[in-house]
């Protein structure tokens, strides 16, 4: 197969006498060494160069930017969008090459040791300010043409190390770029700073004992970039111009300085920033720094530190949206208040009452005396003007329950939403209003869809019983005064005792049939009232559930997952975090398992 692609190759490059020249000279350099493979043909492929916690941390970060897109606003997502690109573009070039940044302030003499490390005088020194206009690239090895694309340096600008030396061997893979001044008046060069500054792989600061202080460099630089400690290096030039005493207190106060910034020193075996004092004119101090920089650039990690610091400082930045305080969500206390309140609203218990009236009243009125029955109805007639004991209920009540659910929507919003960052709660309050929209609508066509349970009481097997036994009293009342009258007209003897008797057995028993029946239709007549109660407040309660809890439980769900991306990406140990959705109280494993089960 190896031959059959050499031949391919010839026959594409085979038009014309460097064509020819190059295919012969990659052939005999094939012979040569052909089982030595290429250190570019070692690298891994496009997709492969950011492995392990990395990875996982950039795939993380891709998904919560995907997931935050409609909730977060955009401003807060475009730091660690340019994060992802900036990986993807950095991840398409050389991984051989470590890109590091000569950065300075007017004066510090940075083209100076530019030229001391490179070995020949490439970048322009002297007396004119500002002396650096435009960045100028060392490559120690090739290759880098496509990372020196990337930071806009000019093809005029691009110089090469003299050739030879041990020196230049431990440097193969550097690139060195001398940066103009960051403090220069002029406002494209601190333009052109600021923007290589985001694509390099590491910066070494270059200091002088007059402006090592100055408050520019702190806090627009050293400061903001604290969490690149590692990928950094400060270095004090010009001691020369000092004595020892006088370097070692300048070289103190500026890891004092540094220290308040925040950036950590890589002292005793600590990762951190690197403090060097050099002095680029007398080559005091040089060699110390090639060699340190020099093993930097072996270690070939710069790119994977730069790049996960660059997600620490996106992380840091994103934080405010995605760590809440305490534990938010919805417990099982929060969603029976709202699902009491729904009850509230629709009169759940009120119907419910009123179905055990109306059963009681049902009850009275088929086995209560006719006489007692006939007086109630003209009682009726005489308050009411009607016979419907049920007045249809005034307009205000009809408000008074509007009001109830948007009220039981609000709380129940506000509880959801508490503790939650600002645009996830506001996401749960969105989906709660939008939910509250048809809310009392839809509550007052379920009331009306499952009827009244007032109207049509259904009734005991035993009521057709004290029917029969009522009307037997009132037979006996009727028999007892038609023989009375008979015994008054003298159609039947006479004779007192028995006719009141039995009448007074009827006008007797017809109360205590009623009253039996009253007795024994308490307990079933409250609990059909409690099953009115329950059906209708069941029912409400599904109804906010579809249209309030679940889209709310929703977003709470959403959120869980992005904040468990979001402790992916700041490189959490995996912990238990608790979000409360839908009632349970979901337990998390904050850490890369969920992303790196997504990666794989």
């Amino acid at each position: 197969m190896v031959d059959d692609d050499r031949e391919r190759g010839r026959e594409r490059w085979d038009d014309g006498l460097i064509a020819r020249r190059a295919a012969e000279k990659a052939a005999v350099a094939e012979k040569k060494a052909p089982e030595t493979p290429r250190e570019e043909d070692a690298l891994p492929l496009l997709g492969g160069s950011y492995g392990g916690p990395l990875r996982s941390r950039l795939d993380a970060l891709h998904e919560l930017v995907g997931l935050s897109r409609t909730r977060v606003e955009s401003e807060a997502l475009a730091e660690a969008g340019r994060v992802l690109d900036e990986a993807a573009a950095r991840q398409r070039l050389s991984s051989r090459h470590t890109v590091i940044a000569l950065a300075g302030a007017t004066g510090s003499g940075k083209s100076t040791l530019f030229n001391a490390l490179a070995g020949v005088p490439v970048s322009e020194t002297g007396l004119r300010r500002p002396t650096t206009s435009a960045p100028i690239a060392l490559s120690w090895s090739d290759g880098a043409a496509g990372l020196l694309d990337r930071l806009a340096v000019p093809s005029r600008l691009r110089r090469r190390p003299l050739a030879g030396g041990a020196g230049d061997t431990e440097l193969q893979g550097l690139v060195l770029v001398d940066l103009p001044d960051h403090d220069s008046a002029v406002t494209a060069h601190r333009d052109q700073v600021d923007r290589v500054l985001g694509l390099v792989d590491a910066v070494i600061w270059v200091v002088d004992p007059e402006k090592y202080a100055d408050a520019a460099l702190h806090e627009r630089y050293l400061r903001p970039l604290a969490g690149h400690a590692e990928v950094t290096f400060v270095v004090l030039n010009q001691i020369d111009r000092l004595g020892a005493e006088a370097a070692d207190l300048v070289l103190d106060d500026l890891r004092r300085l540094l220290d308040e910034d925040g950036v950590a020193l890589g002292e005793h075996g600590e990762p951190g920033a690197t403090v060097l004092a050099v002095s680029a004119l007398t080559g005091e101090g040089v060699s110390e720094l090639r060699e340190t920089v020099a093993r930097f650039v072996q270690e070939r990690s710069a790119p994977e530190r730069r790049l996960a610091a660059d997600i620490d400082a996106a992380a840091a930045r994103l934080r405010p949206a995605y760590v809440a305080e305490g534990r938010p969500g919805l417990d099982e206390r929060a969603r029976d208040a709202f699902t009491d309140r729904l009850a509230v609203a629709v009169g759940a218990q009120a119907a419910g009452e009123a179905a055990e009236r109306v059963w009681r009243r049902g009850a009275i009125r088929a086995c209560g005396t006719p006489w007692l029955r006939l007086y109630r109805w003209y009682e009726r007639m005489r308050a009411h003007g009607t016979a419907d004991p049920r007045p249809e209920p005034p307009v205000e009540d009809e408000l008074t329950a509007r009001q109830r659910v948007e009220q039981a929507v609000r709380i129940v919003a506000d509880e959801a939403s508490r503790g939650l960052p600002v645009p996830w709660a506001q996401a749960v309050r969105e989906a709660a209003v939008r939910g509250a929209e048809g809310l009392p609508e839809a509550l007052d066509e379920l009331t009306v869809s499952m009827g009244d349970p007032a109207a049509r009481p259904p009734r005991p097997a035993w009521w057709p019983a004290a029917v029969l036994a009522q009307a037997v009293m009132t037979l006996l009342q009727v028999f007892g005064a038609l023989w009375l009258v008979g015994q008054i007209v003298g159609v039947i003897e006479p004779g007192l005792l028995p006719p009141v008797l039995v009448m007074l057995g009827g006008i007797i028993g017809g109360p205590l049939v009623e009253w039996a029946c009253e007795s024994a239709v308490r307990g079933p007549a409250r609990r059909y009232g409690q099953e009115a109660e329950r059906r209708l407040r069941e029912a409400a309660a599904a109804c906010g559930r579809a249209r309030v809890l679940d889209p709310v439980a929703a977003e709470l769900m959403r959120y869980r997952e992005v904040r468990e991306q979001y402790a992916t990406v700041v490189g959490t140990r995996p912990s238990t975090a608790r979000v409360v959705v839908g009632g349970r109280s979901g337990t998390t494993r904050l850490g890369a398992t969920r992303a790196g089960a997504r990666a794989r």
